[in-house]
């Protein structure tokens, strides 16, 4: 069975096998890329929502989302017990380097080099999320530098797609984020977190790992895996 991926702009993405639908990342509320595509939050029904980091352009619209929908919401352990704080029900934590199952499959969370916090309130470690649904592996590397144990990470889950940023500042810019997929070693590549605020803007076609498809999705727009 496919799975339709969704870029919602930003780093946030959904996920669909036709029975679980998975949001990453959630900010679409106050997210320019995702507003100016007619994207809203009140128009997201997930059944699970997966969070790499605590910063407030992913935790995003996740309280609003998961308390309208019931969606549980994966994440780091800090992150979790603060979003159960505010009115979530059903949360699912854990940390780098161990996984939960799910029923739509299982969510392992990876090692990210970033910083993770709310409103200056320490959220956990910083994730990349590695997301089993059903046949389909797809391993959101969240907001992080390049580092070595991405080749590691590729070789234990065997990831078919990955979702990379490339904005640079914050994160990778291209050029890392071209050895990042390289060493992972996913058939395909989405690049994410460039151009929604000028501190950012970079040209996703610079984004060019060798020997690996990329696609580049406008906000709004899917692709099937």
């Amino acid at each position: 069975m496919s799975v339709t991926i969704t870029f919602l702009g930003h780093a946030a993405f959904r996920l669909s096998d036709g029975t679980h639908t998975v949001l990453i990342d959630p900010f679409l509320t106050g997210n320019p890329a995702a507003e100016a595509a007619g994207l809203s939050a009140n128009d997201e029904s997930p059944t699970h929502i997966v969070l790499t980091h605590g910063h407030e352009d992913h935790v995003g619209d996740t309280v609003a989302i998961a308390k309208r929908s019931g969606a549980t919401v994966i994440g780091a352990h800090e992150l979790c017990n603060f979003l159960a704080e505010q009115g979530v029900e059903t949360v699912d934590s854990a940390n780098p380097g161990g996984g939960v199952p799910q029923s739509f499959g299982r969510v392992d969370l990876t090692h990210a080099f970033h910083s993770s916090s709310f409103g200056g309130r320490y959220m956990g470690m910083p994730c990349g999320v590695v997301i089993r649904l059903g046949d389909t592996t797809i391993y959101h590397t969240g907001d992080t530098g390049l580092f070595g144990d991405m080749k590691l990470i590729g070789e234990l889950h065997r990831p078919d797609v990955v979702i990379l940023p490339i904005g640079d500042r914050y994160t990778m810019g291209p050029v890392h984020a071209a050895r990042a997929a390289e060493l992972i070693g996913a058939k395909l590549a989405i690049p994410c977190h460039y151009n929604t605020w000028p501190p950012i803007e970079q040209d996703p076609k610079d984004f060019q790992p060798e020997g690996i498809e990329v696609r580049i999705l406008e906000p709004g727009h899917s692709t099937d895996v």
